[in-house]
């Protein structure tokens, strides 16, 4: 995945580089993977996942009742 970007043309200017850089660095998706490895997290049991999930479930019942009753 690396990320090749040709050397400065006759009289182009520094920022036209930087910003060649950058949209190729976008565009190769470097960042994105790079920031997914930084961290590490346990893999969740499938007990806890369910729990997470319910009381995800519960919490966004109780946002739409209020959106609903006009209180946020």
């Amino acid at each position: 995945m690396a990320v090749k970007v040709t050397r400065k043309d006759q009289g182009e200017a520094n920022e036209n580089i930087i910003r060649r850089f950058n949209r190729k660095v976008l565009q190769s998706g470097v960042v994105p993977l790079a920031k997914s490895q930084m961290r590490f997290s346990k893999p969740m049991s499938k007990r806890e996942r369910r729990q997470r999930a319910i009381i995800r479930e519960i919490r966004r019942a109780e946002k739409t009742e209020k959106i609903k009753l006009g209180l946020r």
